[in-house]
């Protein structure tokens, strides 16, 4: 059962999960050894099982999502070579501008749709031509849940559609999948189905699996060969990583499945904060377990809101000055759903 101790309802993020009693136990009895000699026995189960549960050849454990993202677009591109992505994409968005600053990978980000997809047209304009004045088009990225786009789903056919038009042109697809389990649970798929047409794949299982730290990038036998290398480079090789590991196995083999949990409350509170005056919530937009939502009170501000509503113990994230965002999770219960409506009806009384 979830721990139910915390002060707080904590909806800022998936990323606040605590380990459970069996990640703990796990951890506390791994067997170890050393990783970067791929001698750890735990990390290597750990890479076999996610990659047979992503429909992979091979995966690598790395320490967080941002890491597994940049490592993938350094094992794909070179320096001065281009990537295709969503100009919400949170690689673009989020991630420091690793692969450029590190890897001398350049970004041509085209608009995300309100779904989180990218119009199939307006990344055939984006790859370029054979032409000395432009960088080599190598990758296309995609981000399934979108998390900028409101945890949405990008469906199978669509993911079809991209691998299909990358393959195509001579490129590779990567998706960025730090919730793609939560992806393949709304849509009722294996992820190794959602993935099919993928080159390559990061997962998080420090989100709603609940790990306490890691993620894993997966992709063919080479791919995964040249990716250990680059995780090297960029400071990731891990010694006697069994111990974190162990929490991930129990990820895999105990979390998935809950995860449509996440997904009724998420939808509970989606409906309970469309029916509060001032706030508005797209309700057909909310598909997994993040609630984006919209306040409408000019005298109000979202940071004023969340301000108040830590003081009643919910806390959560603002976006901008009216928009803010709910992530719902292991350690989220329906109870707490029911006594985070209630704080905001406080609230805005």
């Amino acid at each position: 059962m979830p721990d139910s101790t915390n002060a707080f309802i904590d909806l800022r993020s998936d990323t606040v999960t605590k380990p459970t009693a069996a990640m703990r136990a796990a951890m506390a009895q791994a067997q170890v050894g050393d990783d970067v000699y791929g001698e750890d026995p735990t990390v290597n189960r750990l890479e076999a099982l996610a990659a047979r549960m992503l429909g992979m050849e091979a995966a690598l454990f790395v320490p967080s999502g941002t890491m597994a993202n940049l490592v993938s677009v350094l094992t794909h591109c070179g320096r001065g070579d281009e990537m295709i992505l969503g100009g919400d994409a949170h690689i673009f968005y989020y991630e420091l501008g690793g692969s450029a600053a590190l890897g001398g990978v350049h970004h041509y980000a085209v608009p995300n749709q309100p779904d989180g997809t990218l119009e199939l047209a307006a990344i055939e304009s984006a790859i370029r031509g054979d032409d000395d004045h432009f960088p080599i088009t190598r990758l296309i990225a995609l981000e399934n849940t979108h998390n900028r786009c409101g945890g949405r789903v990008l469906p199978v056919e669509y993911m079809d559609a991209v691998g299909d038009l990358a393959h195509e042109r001579g490129l590779r697809l990567h998706v960025d999948g730090a919730r793609i389990w939560n992806a393949a649970a709304a849509l009722g798929v294996t992820p190794a189905r959602l993935l099919q047409n993928a080159d390559s794949v990061t997962a998080c299982l420090s989100k709603g699996l609940a790990a306490p730290v890691g993620s894993v990038v997966a992709g063919k036998q080479d791919f995964i060969r040249r990716a250990r290398r680059m995780r090297k480079v960029v400071g990731g090789g891990m010694r006697q990583a069994g111990v974190i590991a162990a929490a991930g196995i129990v990820s895999l083999t105990e979390m998935v499945d809950r995860l449509v949990d996440d997904h009724a409350n998420a939808r509970r509170l989606a409906q309970g904060l469309a029916a509060l005056d001032g706030i508005e919530v797209d309700l057909d937009g909310v598909e997994t377990n993040l609630v984006y939502f919209n306040l409408v009170r000019p005298d109000l501000s979202a940071a004023q809101l969340a301000a108040a509503l830590a003081d009643q113990g919910v806390l959560l994230s603002p976006i901008d000055s009216q928009r803010l965002r709910a992530v719902t999770h292991y350690q989220i219960s329906a109870d707490d759903i029911e006594r985070t409506l209630a704080a905001f009806a406080r609230v805005l009384d």
